[in-house]
């Protein structure tokens, strides 16, 4: 006896998917064909313009409503210039800047980018509140640390993205700016009563409730007032007491990657973890970045088992699958190319670069790039200022094998710009940069969350508030770098 193809269906309209590669294969043409509510764009699919719009001109092809996602933070995490690094800033250097006229034209352009390229659905804006300096996964990501400027920075962003027909979606819910665990590797838990979250972390929520967000992103986070044990992603007081009810949200619940440790774990495998999503009220599950059909049917078939034997009310997967369907009717996509944005993100990332001390008579330096690693979200996207010298030699180290001295001694009579992210956080950085500053004019530019760290002894501490293309080559203009 096969699957009942109406139920086969009605699990496919609340699945976000994935493909590998920069055309969607045949099974991912034919599960649109079958009902999958849409897929998720990754750095993996995208090569130039032409062919991420010819890839979703593909999929509407098969069915004009189907639903393309993207991470398009825009600063560290984007997906469209992941081979180059995003031409706008993100959220910290905008938080930074402060003019929420500003925020709103950077992610219209964003989104006219987006919607030139059939894209609808953009998982943006972070809107987490980076109340821990140390915080791994959010960072630059975030507007900043006061909820309230946050809150208008959101609701900002919000409107700029959906004025263009792209729909925004903020994340992550309840609020992932208190973790100092990353939520792709293990599932970080914020231990707060809930008056602290109604203070701290929701404020950006309920802007974003206000402006109109199409969309809102739960959290593999655990807040043991609300969560218990398990994570926000299958909590029905976060999702539906929380969310719906308090903060009167009526869109679309869209989970994080089920793939990611926080969930998959908590759950016992991407199947479990969809049923429980569902049941706690999400509507529109994202599986996560390596998917297959097997992956798909795989989950299909749980979901299917779930309404056969109680686990799943049939209205619930219902009212989740017209929910993703309203979210697809209310995005349009626009032909031809994006507008030109010109200069507009270069000019916002200069506008962010915070300088204590002395920049100027950086005449040739020897820029020493220290070695970061990536988290899941950002990927392996190039930064520093490599891409934009045309006075200077740049030299890749790893923080805890650099010896001082032999810094010092290739750079000679040459001043050093050393160019990190959290440089502090990296084994030996903080010994390695007050070490060489203690003997050599040094300047630090730090394109990571700037926190309270400030090194002794350098001629100046710049920071960029993100590591973009666009934060890049500020860095590098306000140092004299760029004739």
């Amino acid at each position: 006896m096969g699957m009942d193809p109406g139920l086969r269906r009605l699990a496919l309209g609340t699945l976000l998917a994935a493909y590998p590669g920069p055309t969607p294969p045949d099974w991912a043409l034919d599960l649109v064909g079958a009902g999958l509510a849409g897929y998720t764009l990754f750095g993996t699919n995208v090569e130039t313009p032409a062919q991420v719009a010819a890839a979703t001109a593909a999929l509407r092809a098969v069915r004009a409503d189907v639903l393309v996602a993207i991470d398009e933070e825009g600063g560290d995490v984007t997906r469209l210039a992941h081979a180059t690094g995003s031409p706008f800033p993100g959220n910290a250097a905008l938080g930074a800047v402060g003019d929420v006229a500003l925020t709103r034209r950077v992610y219209a352009a964003i989104g006219a980018e987006l919607a030139a390229l059939g894209i609808t659905v953009d998982l943006a804006p972070t809107v987490d509140v980076n109340s821990v300096d140390e915080n791994p996964v959010i960072g630059t990501r975030s507007f900043g640390a006061d909820p309230l400027l946050v809150a208008a920075h959101t609701a900002a962003a919000i409107d700029g993205l959906q004025d263009t027909g792209v729909a925004a979606c903020a994340k992550h819910f309840p609020g992932h700016g208190a973790t100092v665990a990353d939520s792709h590797l293990e599932l970080p838990t914020v231990d707060v009563p809930l008056a602290v979250l109604r203070e701290r972390d929701l404020p950006p929520f309920a802007a974003a409730v206000t402006a109109g967000t199409q969309a809102i992103m739960t959290a593999h986070i655990r807040v043991p007032v609300l969560t218990g044990e398990r994570p926000a992603t299958f909590s029905r007081a976060v999702l539906v007491d929380l969310l719906r009810r308090e903060l009167g949200f009526t869109g679309t619940v869209i989970t994080d990657a089920l793939e990611m440790k926080g969930a998959s774990v908590a759950a016992g495998g991407v199947g479990p973890a969809a049923v429980a999503a569902l049941a706690a009220g999400a509507d529109l599950l994202c599986v996560g970045a390596k998917v297959d059909a097997a992956l798909v049917e795989h989950v299909v078939a749980e979901i299917v088992a779930a309404l056969g034997d109680g686990r799943l009310a049939r209205d619930r997967v219902e009212e989740a699958a017209g929910r993703t369907a309203e979210l697809a009717a209310w995005t349009r996509t626009t032909d031809g190319p994006a507008p030109d944005h010109g200069d507009l993100g270069y000019a916002a990332a200069r506008r962010a670069v915070l300088v204590e001390g002395i920049v100027a008579g950086l005449d040739r330096p020897l820029v020493v790039q220290v070695h970061a690693t990536a988290t899941m979200a950002e990927g392996r996207v190039p930064w520093g200022l490599g891409p934009h010298l045309t006075e200077a030699e740049e030299f890749r180290v790893v923080a805890g094998e650099t010896d001082p001295a032999a810094l010092r001694a290739l750079a000679g009579d040459r001043p050093v710009v050393l160019v990190g992210r959290h440089l502090h956080r990296l084994p030996g950085g903080a010994e390695l940069v007050e070490e060489l500053a203690a003997v050599h004019p040094v300047t630090v530019v730090e394109m990571g969350w700037p926190g309270r760290w400030r090194p002794a002894g350098v001629r100046a501490f710049v920071a960029t508030y993100g590591a973009s293309h666009a934060n890049g080559r500020a860095a590098a203009e306000v140092l004299g770098l760029i004739r």
